[in-house]
């Protein structure tokens, strides 16, 4: 198998890490070699946070390149924008609709940019999703991360019965419930 490389973007508190370790989890239960790297920016203020996750039958490196990424996950439309020169020629972006400011945009020392949806389709294979939605519907706003982990899980080779035991294994108890029930609607969204 070719080596799969997924980059995972969003803003601190958005859950990206939690994504990277269900998306390594699955991947390691299918045998898969698995590398994982997290930048943090100022991810406790919001700032950027980047996970590089990359499998397949060896691998050697978690970093990914310029237009290396098979998939991006994108949990926040900016941060999308700023990850769409890593994508692969034929890769596939998977965006949150969300738009979450980022510190100069508060200050008000510039403005959020205008139509990023529209420029990413017109310059990848963009899925764009409400996935703040689909995790409030799920019971709990801070799922979005498990909604987009599901968008992704169709895009991949790996069952979804693995992805779902993954799930079990890697959440805690307490919040397993509305995380099952993420995953299910943005798998079938």
């Amino acid at each position: 198998m070719e080596t799969k490389s997924i980059m995972i973007v969003g803003v601190g508190g958005q859950g990206t890490l939690l994504a990277s370790r269900i998306l390594g989890n699955a991947v390691i239960g299918e045998g898969y070699d698995v590398k994982v790297s997290e930048v943090h920016g100022m991810s406790q203020r919001g700032g950027s946070v980047v996970t590089y996750v990359r499998y397949g039958e060896k691998v050697y490196s978690p970093v990914i390149d310029n237009g290396g990424a098979d998939i991006i996950l994108a949990f926040e439309l900016l941060e999308a924008q700023r990850a769409l020169p890593y994508l692969k020629k034929g890769g596939k972006i998977i965006v949150n609709s969300q738009q979450i400011d980022p510190m100069p945009v508060i200050t008000g020392a510039c403005e959020y940019p205008a139509n990023i949806a529209g420029y990413l389709k017109e310059n990848a294979d963009t899925t764009l999703i409400d996935a703040l939605s689909l995790a409030k519907c799920a019971g709990n706003q801070k799922a979005v991360n498990v909604v987009l982990i599901g968008v992704m899980a169709k895009n991949t080779d790996i069952p979804y019965d693995v992805w779902v035991q993954t799930i079990k294994n890697t959440v805690p108890e307490k919040f397993l419930e509305v995380n099952l029930k993420a995953f299910d609607l943005g798998y079938n969204s």
